[in-house]
């Protein structure tokens, strides 16, 4: 009986930054033993600007020439190197509408998004994150340029606001064989409403760090991962936004901490 294979499918823009979500794409493969597919999309009006249709279609058969070779620069070299089958495709068009004709079309296990080169903090498009968030309800990791996961080398995982949803997934037992001992816990809290709740015996152990809900929270956070070297940070998507698991705290949290996030299935 042949073993199922994830799919992982990487969603870019071709910046600079694809090389290194692509790393992490790889080393996230490596973890749970998962295919990967790197796909592009362009707009039409971003390539062609003309009236006339023969000039367009030679415009377009050109840009597909281009585009091929700028997917394949990126993917060859980590190929090689880590000896990743990388399959890749791309389309012209409406950005959304053939996102998810793909994403029907390949049946997805984790989505991956990267980030701009331009803004550290800013992803491939907030309204295409929403989108993916709602489109979407698989697992879905946007990846940082910090902190990388790095394919062949173990993790150092870290859970946000006893994120623990992820670890009831079906690749959880790959993501914590490859993590850093002890897992690390990172909590906000409002004290004059929540108790730090204690860890339960068959929980696995984790190193937790609380912190006051107060105007410089995310900042505090933000520091405490850099100094735990955190490379990726679990979050449950749900729909309780007062304990900073819903989707307009995930884009706060994504806004202030340049890390890693692995968003839970919906």
């Amino acid at each position: 009986m042949e073993t199922y294979k994830y799919k992982i499918l990487v969603l870019s823009d071709l910046s600079k930054s694809t090389s290194t979500t692509i790393k992490s794409s790889v080393s996230l493969a490596q973890m749970i033993g998962a295919d990967i597919d790197l796909f592009h999309v362009k707009k039409h009006t971003d390539i062609v600007n003309i009236d006339n249709q023969l000039s367009a279609i030679r415009t377009l058969n050109d840009e597909q020439i281009i585009t091929k070779k700028k997917i394949e620069a990126l993917i060859d070299p980590i190929s090689k190197a880590y000896n990743a089958t990388i399959n890749y495709n791309y389309a012209f068009g409406k950005i959304k509408e053939e996102i998810s004709n793909y994403i029907t079309l390949t049946k997805p296990d984790i989505i991956v998004l990267g980030q701009r080169d331009s803004n550290p903090l800013q992803l491939i498009g907030d309204s295409i994150t929403r989108f993916i968030l709602k489109e979407f309800k698989g697992v879905i990791m946007i990846s940082s340029n910090e902190n990388a996961l790095i394919p062949n080398e173990k993790m150092s995982l870290g859970v946000f606001n006893d994120s623990h949803k992820i670890f009831n997934g079906k690749f959880s037992k790959d993501l914590i064989t490859h993590a850093k001992a002890p897992l690390k816990s990172f909590k906000i809290i409002n004290s004059q409403k929540e108790t730090v709740k204690l860890a339960d015996e068959n929980e696995e152990k984790f190193i937790e760090y609380v912190f006051e809900q107060n105007a410089d929270a995310m900042d505090t956070l933000s520091s405490y991962l850099l100094k735990n070297s955190i490379n990726l940070l679990c979050i449950d998507r749900a729909e309780d936004t007062s304990k900073n698991t819903g989707e307009t705290s995930l884009r706060e949290v994504v806004s202030k901490l340049n890390v890693s996030l692995l968003v839970s299935e919906a």
